[in-house]
């Protein structure tokens, strides 16, 4: 990784810049920040978890009001959830995902719907239950399986911004999210392309 991971290349930029909405009519007042300055920005507060106001000017992404007003009016416009898609896209052409098992880190359900009726019923689905029964010690390779969740974990608190929720708004926090998801993505093709 390097040392400024907020910096965005021009083969994202050329992925990213497309899906972007056109600014309305320019209005008096200072001359508008480019977006690709404002998408570094932003970056900048993922992954160093800094507040707004203390995004460094000299860096020249603006102010962090103008990249707040930029992360609020992509994720109305869903930019960082279309974003993540295409990247899936990508990798699964490459061969790159795996999509023959799912892994639901947690479930609230009653304790009694472990029965064999039930596994009957996911069997019928397709799916195949790992649950622990009532009085057994554990499942052999369990581990295995929530190695998977447990990397997925890791992977997103590379973003500092994500390890603690500081986002009083949900979309905008789920704008951060699926942002992080789409350079996930995009490292791994990237590193499947070279």
């Amino acid at each position: 990784m390097s040392t400024r991971p907020w910096i965005v290349d021009d083969d994202l930029w050329m992925l990213i810049e497309p899906l972007m909405p056109p600014w309305p009519e320019r209005s008096p007042g200072p001359r508008p920040v480019a977006d690709r300055l404002c998408l570094q920005g932003i970056l900048y507060v993922l992954y160093n978890d800094i507040a707004w106001q203390l995004l460094p000017l000299e860096l020249g992404f603006g102010s962090g009001r103008t990249c707040w007003r930029h992360l609020e009016r992509w994720q109305q416009a869903g930019v960082f959830d279309r974003l993540h898609r295409i990247l899936l896209a990508e990798l699964n052409a490459a061969g790159e995902l795996d999509w023959s098992r799912a892994c639901v880190d947690g479930s609230h359900i009653r304790a009694k719907y472990d029965s064999n009726p039930h596994r009957e019923e996911l069997r019928k689905r397709r799916i195949l239950p790992v649950i622990s029964r009532r009085g057994a010690p554990n499942i052999k390779g369990l581990g295995k399986l929530r190695y998977v969740v447990e990397q997925t974990f890791a992977l997103l608190h590379q973003f500092k911004r994500l390890a603690v929720r500081w986002e009083r708004r949900t979309e905008l926090h789920d704008a951060f999210v699926s942002l992080a998801c789409g350079l996930i993505c995009w490292r791994r093709l990237k590193k499947h392309r070279s």
